[in-house]
Order: structure tokens, then C-alpha cells, then sequence
């Protein structure tokens, strides 16, 4: 093994290694629908290095459900796999938008239902990977419903929701659309700008809309949610944060701050990166620096919650707890269930 590698990662290259060609797939019958394994879970959970072994067995390629990971020097705060590190697997949506470019639901819908086709019709295997839970529902289900984003509105809504807080905008929207309002959270501030938005350019309730429903699906989808017990996975997150701390994190942010990042707003409120930013804006002092460091790690702890709380609500998906399986067993779990599928 190389020098310099952790327990962990000697094991993944071991698996990796012992993987040689792809697992022989049976012919698709016209009656079948083609098979989109999806990965998921919280930060730090390890759907990366599951999502490689898979890959490599399956003769796969990857497409990132990351709302961050599409903009190109969001590297190490969004743990965007190196290229070194990719094994030789194809992956997609990853550094395909400039920082002064938006990226939104509908756009990443487009951008996966394109890769899926594109993938499979050279004969491999889509392996969707990401915790982004919105983007990943809108993949299964179809994309949102209502009219495409007016920009000056949405800017105006998200100007009010920073100046009156979430709290505010989540009553109104209940006064509005109560049956709407009864499926969100008042924490969730993209769903409330956009109820808010839709309401506004088509005079409806968004429960108005008709509903998706699983036979809109175009393909067979096998979904995991991969998940330890929070004891055991908070502790994981806290080392991920001081991990790319070490690695040149703050370097990062101060660069891409000169690249005119806060303009992009959904960037720069991004789990780390809005902690990072409000430190740089700091004296700088060693209790800034730990103030920083505190936050950095409690929001992502509170951000693995959230993620635990959406996919409770995803019945595609099955949970599959890797604390109590080994890496290998995992995998094989996925592999399993995709071949005995076919």
C-alpha cells in the first residue's frame, strides 16, 4: 500500500483492487425498465468510497446529487473526490458551473436526466451519489412543479427572507397555502422562497398543483440511504471538518472570496463556507478561530439531521445502517439486490 494512507483508505484500495472486470448483466427485456442505483445518507456517512466499489464492480458511472459539488473551486469544503481518486470512473455533474452561474433543482434534473440517458445507452450503469435530498426527490418523482424562476422576484424573496427571517415567511406561507405549509418546515428556506414565488406568479396554492405520483417514473430506481447511529456518525462529521481544515479550507474560501464568491448567494451559505466566511470577516483572533471551528461542526452536525428527517419521508429508499456492516458486506448488499433485480 502507499505510504501515508489510513486504516481506512488501505481498506477501500484492498476491495477496490480485488475488483477486476464488471459483473455480467443479463439482457434488458422491453417490459423492464432500465435500473438507476441511488446512493445516499448523511455528510460523512462514506457514499463515496461505497458509491467507487459499486462503480468498478458494475462497470457504473457517477452521477453527483451535490448542490455544491457542480461549481468548479468547491473543492475541499464540499469533499469533492480528486481526480486522482476516482478510480478511472466517469463522473458527472461535478465542476460544471462557474461561480457566478446559478444552479437549481430544475437545472439539475436536466443535467441527471441527461447523464442517465447518456450513460446508459453505452451500457453501463448509473450510480446517482449525493445527500442533496430535494434534488435527489425530483430525480425519482419528476421535476418541480410551477412556472421556471423570474430572478428579480426570487432576489426579492430571498433580500425579505434575510431581513424578516424564515419564521416570518413560513407564517405567511401557512395563511396562504396551510396544506401546502403542513408538508415543510419553517427551517426550509428553498422551499418557502419557492412556495412564495409560485404563489406569486401564478395566483395558486402550490397544493394546487396535482400531485407526482411513483408512475411517473421512468426508470427503476434502487435506492439506499446509508446511515450509522449519531453517536457514532457525529463524531465522523467533526473529524471530516477538522480534516479540511488541515487541508487548506480557509486557503480555499479566501481564494474563492477574491473570485467574487459571495455574489453567489446559495454558495456561500453553504455548510462551511458561511461559517469560514464570517471568520475571515473576524479579527482573526485564536477564539475567532475556535468560534469558527465550533460552528463549522455544529451545523454540519444539525445539517445530518436535517438529512436524517427528509429521508425518513423517501419510501424508495431502503436504510442500510454500515456501522454495523463491514465495507465490504455493504456493497455486496447493493450489488445483491441490483443483480437479483435484473
Amino acid at each position: 500500500m502507499p505510504p501515508g494512507l489510513t486504516a481506512e483508505e488501505q481498506e477501500l484500495n484492498r476491495l477496490l483492487s480485488q475488483i477486476t472486470l464488471p459483473v455480467k448483466q443479463r439482457a434488458p427485456t422491453r417490459y423492464k425498465k432500465s435500473k438507476v442505483i441511488v446512493i445516499s445518507g448523511p455528510t460523512a456517512v462514506g457514499k463515496t468510497k461505497h458509491s467507487l466499489i459499486i462503480a468498478k464492480a458494475l462497470g457504473g458511472e457517477i452521477i453527483s446529487a451535490d448542490s455544491m459539488q457542480v461549481y468548479r473551486g468547491m473543492d475541499i469544503g464540499t469533499a469533492k473526490v480528486k481526480e486522482e481518486n476516482q478510480e478511472g470512473i466517469l463522473h458527472h455533474l461535478i465542476d460544471i458551473r462557474n461561480l457566478d452561474e446559478g444552479f437549481n433543482v430544475m437545472d439539475f434534473y436536466q443535467e441527471a436526466a441527461k447523464a442517465i440517458r447518456s450513460i446508459l445507452a453505452r451500457d453501463r450503469v448509473p450510480i446517482i451519489v449525493g445527500g442533496t435530498g430535494f434534488y435527489i426527490h425530483a430525480l425519482l418523482y419528476g421535476p418541480p412543479q410551477g412556472p421556471p424562476s423570474v430572478p428579480e422576484l426570487r432576489k426579492k424573496l430571498e433580500e425579505e427572507i434575510e431581513q424578516k427571517g424564515a419564521d416570518a415567511l413560513f407564517e405567511r406561507l401557512k395563511k396562504i397555502d396551510p396544506d401546502y405549509a403542513n408538508t415543510i418546515t419553517g427551517a426550509d428556506r428553498h422551499k418557502i422562497i419557492r412556495a412564495l414565488e409560485i404563489i406569486s406568479l401564478t395566483d395558486k396554492k402550490v397544493s394546487d398543483f396535482p400531485k407526482k405520483t411513483e408512475e411517473q417514473q421512468l426508470y427503476d430506481f434502487r435506492c439506499w440511504f446509508l446511515y450509522m447511529p449519531k453517536e457514532i456518525l457525529y463524531p465522523h462529521i467533526e473529524m471530516r471538518c477538522d480534516e479540511m481544515i488541515a487541508a487548506g479550507f480557509i486557503d480555499e474560501v479566501r481564494e474563492l472570496e477574491k473570485q467574487g464568491f459571495t455574489k453567489n448567494k446559495a454558495a456561500a451559505t453553504a455548510i462551511g463556507y458561511r461559517q469560514c466566511l464570517e471568520f475571515l470577516q473576524s479579527e482573526g483572533t485564536p477564539q475567532n478561530f475556535e468560534a469558527f471551528i465550533a460552528s463549522f461542526k455544529r451545523a454540519s452536525r444539525r445539517y445530518a439531521k436535517r438529512q436524517f428527517t427528509w429521508f425518513r419521508k423517501e419510501p424508495l429508499f431502503r436504510w442500510l445502517d454500515v456501522h454495523q456492516l463491514s465495507l465490504e458486506r455493504s456493497t455486496q448488499t447493493i450489488l445483491q439486490d441490483y443483480e437479483l433485480s435484473l
